[in-house]
């Protein structure tokens, strides 16, 4: 491949809709190839507009406005990094020639929770949980009760696992009606979800290209209000999970086709998989990687992209934890203790323009050669460090 450099007439460029932190190591990481970046996002300042080329601030829901950045710009490359954005802008660009990752089709499915199980559990017969879809509160009710208590609500559109909640039993629907409604995103339907009594849940990050597919370690996870708070790798599983694990995600990613990374969640039961969810991007807990791989799931959404080889050493185990802001700022501060910064740690903090409360603001990454408890200790220990100022 002939590499170029930014900002020429024949530079290579990629264009990420939705600028945050992950979309800002994917710039980083692009731009350590010579790619001009162009960083979109609906507010300023935005996490990867910091380091981008070239930045815009557009109204990201409204289809002209994602359309006239894209052919101002001619992007060889249309990188959605958010879930809230106009899926038939997506559609008119790549009618009109434009390459979106991993293609608009793949991101209207896995974007809606709706298209993206129906995806899954009937044409490619995946196993999930039992569910039903519903619009009124009535109709979540009757659902609820033909699922089965406890039973998970989710909006079908929404990121970072907002407006999801658990309802243990028919007292608690209306507060998670409440809930759903209030996530960012289209919450004009739910769906209730089986909650399946797992022994734990992984993100497989699948990476593919026309060439090869590849597949991370296993990252275990632990989430709260639907968001994840701590993430480490490997997982520990058997090796009849991690293979079946494998073979979902594969069947998962080869149907949506495309090149890219994938963040595979999958429900384990001792040597049983279950589908969850998938996301066509770099995922929120896959951050561990900047530690415990050579090349990140950035590195390697970028390399998927470009057509490259995949190839990448790990280097032992790790985890992360996110530090979630404890109120509202305008002029936010993450206070860290000095003595966070190791030999065996990374701290990355995402440079958000205003905080609030539950908004992530920074991660701890800590390493450990051999094992992810321990290392999954050391970063609940350092996140301890952490402080709004």
């Amino acid at each position: 491949m002939i590499f170029t450099a930014p900002l020429k007439s024949d530079s290579i460029k990629m264009m990420l809709l939705g600028s945050g932190e992950l979309g800002k190591e994917v710039v980083i990481e692009a731009q350590r190839l010579g790619i001009e970046t162009i960083a979109v996002d609906s507010y300023n300042n935005a996490p990867a507009q910091l380091v981008a080329n070239k930045a815009y601030t557009i109204n990201m829901k409204n289809k002209d406005e994602v359309l006239d950045v894209i052919r101002r710009e001619k992007p060889d490359y249309i990188l959605p990094e958010v879930e809230a954005l106009s899926i038939e802008a997506l559609f008119e660009a790549e009618k009109e020639g434009f390459n979106v990752i991993p293609n608009a089709d793949a991101v209207n499915k896995t974007m809606n929770r709706k298209n993206i199980r129906e995806f899954a559990a009937v044409d490619l017969g995946i196993p999930t949980s039992k569910y039903e879809f519903v619009t009124t509160l009535d109709g979540l009710k009757n659902a609820a009760n033909n699922i089965g208590f406890p039973c998970v609500i989710k909006p079908v559109m929404s990121s970072s696992g907002h407006g999801q909640s658990i309802a243990k039993s028919a007292d608690d629907l209306e507060k998670s009606w409440e809930i759903a409604k209030e996530a960012r995103g289209d919450a004009s339907e739910l769906i209730v979800e089986e909650f399946i009594t797992f022994d734990y849940e992984i993100t497989l990050l699948t990476a593919r290209n026309e060439k090869e597919t590849v597949f991370c370690e296993p990252i275990g996870h632990i989430q709260e209000d639907g968001d994840y708070i701590f993430s480490w790798q490997p997982m520990n599983m058997s090796e009849l999970a991690k293979k079946r694990s494998q073979d979902l995600a594969k069947k998962i990613t080869d149907g949506l086709g495309g090149r890219g990374i994938f963040g595979v969640e999958l429900f384990i039961k001792g040597d049983e998989v279950y589908f969850s969810e998938v996301s066509p991007r770099p995922h929120d807990t896959g951050m561990v990687t900047m530690i415990t791989q050579s090349a990140s799931e950035f590195a390697l959404h970028v390399r998927a992209v470009l057509g490259l080889p995949l190839d990448y050493i790990d280097y032992g185990a790790g985890a992360s934890a996110a530090y979630k802001a404890k109120g509202d700022s305008f002029n936010p501060k993450v206070d860290i203790f000095d003595s966070s910064f190791t030999k065996e740690s990374i701290i990355r903090v995402f440079g958000k323009p205003q905080s609030h409360e539950g908004r992530r603001m920074a991660v701890a990454l800590t390493f450990d050669k051999d094992s992810s408890d321990k290392a999954l200790q050391k970063s609940k220990e350092i996140i301890g460090n952490f402080h709004d100022n």
